[in-house]
């Protein structure tokens, strides 16, 4: 088990599990997870020769967890991130490794403070710049203006997702999963009209002996602990911040990720080509991050590191070793 430690990045104070030692690897999870989502990679990042830290990003399991919708602006979690280095090792460059949200914290926190990180790995969402709009735009336009459900806009009014949520947070999380994974029966399950829940249409495992592999029991029994101390406001508030994300980054238009970048996505992930606006998500990346290397896990769903634990690992380390 890795040592858990609570440290001071200056807003706030984050739950970090560390294992090992040299340098410092930190690895951020993405919604609705935590630190536990890396389970699989503290061992072998650390065994690699790596400090490997994995938090609990602001908002959840036992990180700070502030209110304001504002706390949660891509701004304050890249400056949780550069908090978190000059903390557990000042003075040195920090690789850092993302999935789901945590790969835009990581890509982002990469690209705007150089100084500070000197290599970034992101898994499931690939980078693709400065935003030329907020994504909301993009998400009404082609959505919500149609009349059509998207997750997102159901996320956008502060205690409605919530409320669902935390209903039944094991639910929730299973559900979410398992309808993102690359073991669920292919079928258009986000295809509903606007006004629909975030639960409704979705599948569910059939009984609870039908987890996949990958997702045990006891692995929804943490999550479940989790998210019913925590709740789901600050995970939500999120996705409630496009619009200060967009102000914030035209300072960075136009600009490139110059570090070394790995991505890896899953061919069966929809955020891996930005729910379907492109064919080849490495591609895209090296419009933005010239050094990318780039893989995409025939078969795999959107929880990338969990469903194919082995595959990540043998990738990452490879990557992380060649710095």
């Amino acid at each position: 088990m890795p040592e858990f430690r609570t440290i001071d990045v200056g807003e706030v104070s984050l739950r970090c599990a560390i294992k090992g030692s040299g340098p410092l690897a930190i690895m951020v999870h993405g919604f609705p997870e935590s630190w536990y989502s890396w389970r699989h990679q503290i061992g072998p990042v650390a065994g690699a020769g790596f400090t490997a830290c994995a938090i609990d990003v602001r908002g959840y399991g036992g990180s700070d967890k502030p209110q304001p919708v504002a706390a949660y602006a891509m701004e304050r979690l890249i400056g949780d991130l550069v908090g978190l280095a000059d903390a557990l090792s000042p003075g040195e460059p920090v690789v850092l490794i993302g999935h789901d949200w945590g790969a835009p914290i990581v890509w982002n926190s990469a690209f705007t403070r150089p100084d500070k990180f000197r290599a970034v790995a992101g898994l499931s969402v690939p980078f693709s710049g400065a935003p030329q709009r907020p994504f909301t735009d993009i998400f009404r336009e082609n959505f919500t203006l149609k009349g059509r459900f998207f997750y997102q806009e159901y996320f956008q009014e502060p205690g409605v997702a919530e409320a669902e949520a935390e209903a039944d947070p094991r639910a929730f999380v299973r559900r979410m999963m398992y309808s993102i994974s690359g073991d669920v029966p292919e079928g258009d399950y986000w295809s509903k009209p606007l006004g629909a829940t975030f639960l409704e249409g979705l599948p569910d495992v059939a009984d609870p002996d039908g987890l996949p592999v990958w997702l045990s029991d006891e692995d929804l029994s943490f999550y479940e602990r989790e998210f019913k101390a925590s709740g789901f406001r600050g995970p939500l508030n999120r996705y409630r911040n496009h619009e200060a994300d967009y102000e914030y980054f035209k300072a960075w238009a136009g600009k490139q990720l110059e570090q070394p970048c790995l991505f890896i996505g899953g061919s069966r992930d929809p955020a891996t080509t930005l729910f379907g606006a492109v064919a080849d998500p490495v591609a895209l990346m090296r419009m933005f991050a010239p050094r990318v290397e780039g893989h995409v896990l025939e078969g795999c769903g959107h929880w990338t590191q969990q469903e194919r634990p082995d595959e990540v690992n043998a990738l990452l380390v490879d990557w992380l070793k060649r710095l």
